[in-house]
C-alpha cells in the first residue's frame, strides 16, 4: 500500500528467504501451523491507521453505553446463556477489508467484530521471524498505542492471569491439538505459562473444576476461553455432553466470559453508524427489500468462520429464511486489489486487537494479523492453489 516499501520489499524477496521464513516459524512447535502464511506483510501508513482507528472508536463509544448489555440481551442463545458473566469482555478483534472509495482513495470497511480472543501470541512470533528474514523499515510496527512486544506480553500476561498463579489458569479449548489455531495456543503456553486443556479433561466436582497435571489434581480459578458454542455444537454427542457443564454456575472467572462472543458480534453492527462501517440492519426489521441486492450479502448472526454466508444473493434466499430475527442484510465491501505481487496483486483484511484490562474504562488497540487473498473471498477455498496468499500481519507507520 506504500508504493515504495513494496517496491523495495518485492524486489528483495526471493523463495529462498521465503523458504527460510517458514522453516523457522514452524520451527518452534513443529507442524502446529496449518494455514498457509503469506509471503508478505502488509504496510500501512499512518493516515490509513487513523481511518481504521477512528471507526474501532466509535464502536467502543457503543459498547461502553450504559445501555450497552440491555440492547444486546437478545444476542445471546439462550441454549448458551452462561451464568456469571462480567462487566465487559476482556479483548475485541475487529476485522477491516482494505477498500477504495468512489474518489479513488483507499479506506477501511469493516467486515465483521467479536468479543473473544483470536491468535494474540502467534503473532508475536510471527512477527519476531518475518524480521529476522525481511527488511522492516524501523518506523513500522504491528503494534499500536506504543505497545512493544515486552509491554504487549505484559498486560496480554496480566489480563490472562488476574490475580491467579499461572497452574490455576488454563486455556480452555475443544481438542486444541487438532485445531487449526493450536499453534496460538502453544504460543500462548511459551508466553503466559498457562496450561492448554480440552474440555473433555475437565473435572467437575461440584462448582469447583480441576484437571490433571502429572497426575496431581489442579483446581481450576481462571479460564482463558477459546471455545465458541457454534463448534462446540457440531461436536459428538459425548463431547456435547459434557459441555453442559460450562452452563452451571461454576467457582471460575472467564477471560472472556463467553456471553461476550454474541452481545460483540454480527449483532452489533446494525446499531453502528460510522463512514467506514457498512450499513447493516436485522432482516426481520427490514419492510423494504432493497432493489439492488447484488450490492449486499446476507449473514446468519449464529455462526462463524463465514459459514452460511450467502453472496450472490437473490429474492429467493431471502425468502426462504424463516427465522429473519437470526439474519442480518449487511452492504456489501469490495476488497481493492491493491497489494503488489509478482503475478496478480491480492486483497487484505486486517484485524485490530483490543485489549480491555479489568478497571480501566474502555479498550486499547494492541497488534494485529492480516490476511491476504486473490479469490473472491477471504480464505482458504477461496485461495486455492495460490501464491502471496494467507495469514500474514499489517506493519504501521508509527
Amino acid at each position: 500500500m506504500i508504493s515504495s516499501i513494496r517496491q523495495q520489499y518485492n524486489a528483495a524477496f526471493t523463495p529462498e528467504k521465503y523458504k527460510a521464513f517458514l522453516q523457522e516459524l514452524h520451527s518452534k512447535h513443529k507442524d502446529a501451523i496449518e494455514f498457509r502464511v503469506a509471503e508478505t506483510p502488509v504496510f500501512i501508513d499512518k493516515k490509513f491507521t487513523n481511518k481504521i482507528l477512528s471507526a474501532c472508536e466509535s464502536i467502543i463509544d457503543f459498547i461502553v453505553s450504559p445501555n450497552f448489555k440491555e440492547i444486546t440481551k437478545s444476542a445471546i442463545p439462550a441454549n448458551v446463556n452462561v451464568p456469571s458473566e462480567n462487566s465487559h469482555t476482556h479483548f475485541i478483534a475487529f476485522d477491516f477489508g482494505i477498500c477504495q472509495n468512489e474518489q479513488g482513495e483507499l479506506e477501511p470497511q469493516l467486515i465483521e467484530m467479536q468479543g473473544f480472543p483470536t491468535l494474540f501470541a502467534h503473532q508475536i512470533w510471527h512477527d519476531e521471524v518475518v524480521r529476522h528474514h525481511f527488511t522492516i523499515p524501523e518506523n513500522f510496527s504491528p503494534y499500536l498505542n506504543g505497545f512493544n512486544k515486552d509491554a504487549y506480553i505484559d498486560l496480554l500476561k496480566h489480563i490472562i492471569l488476574g490475580n491467579h498463579p499461572n497452574e490455576e489458569v488454563i486455556l480452555l479449548e475443544i481438542l486444541p491439538h487438532q485445531q487449526k489455531t493450536r499453534n496460538d495456543f502453544y504460543c500462548t503456553t511459551d508466553y503466559i505459562g498457562i496450561p492448554v486443556i480440552c474440555l473433555t479433561e475437565l473435572i467437575q466436582e461440584g462448582k469447583n473444576l480441576f484437571y490433571l497435571n502429572d497426575g496431581k489434581k489442579i483446581s481450576i480459578k481462571r479460564i482463558y476461553n477459546r471455545i465458541i458454542f457454534d463448534d462446540l455444537q457440531q461436536q459428538s454427542p459425548a463431547i456435547q455432553d459434557k459441555g453442559k457443564l460450562l452452563l452451571e454456575e461454576l467457582n471460575v472467572e472467564w477471560v472472556t466470559h463467553p456471553n461476550w462472543f454474541y452481545r460483540i458480534s454480527k449483532f452489533t453492527l446494525p446499531f453502528i453508524d460510522h463512514p467506514y462501517v457498512p450499513k447493516t440492519y436485522f432482516l426481520n426489521e427490514l419492510e423494504v427489500i432493497p432493489s439492488d441486492l447484488e450490492n449486499y450479502v446476507l449473514k446468519p448472526l449464529f455462526s462463524f468462520a463465514g459459514q452460511g454466508v450467502i453472496i450472490d444473493l437473490t429474492n429467493e434466499d431471502i425468502a426462504q429464511v424463516n427465522d429473519r430475527e437470526n439474519w442480518i442484510l449487511q452492504k456489501k465491501v469490495d476488497y481493492a486489489s491493491v497489494i503488489q505481487t509478482p503475478d496478480e496483486p491480492a486483497k487484505a483484511e486486517i484485524r485490530i486487537f483490543y485489549f480491555w484490562e479489568e478497571g480501566t474504562e474502555r479498550p486499547i488497540a494492541t497488534n494485529n494479523l492480516a490476511r491476504l487473498s486473490k479469490g473472491k473471498m477471504i480464505g482458504v477455498r477461496y485461495n486455492q492453489n495460490k501464491e502471496w496468499v494467507g495469514g500474514s500481519l499489517a506493519y504501521f507507520e508509527q
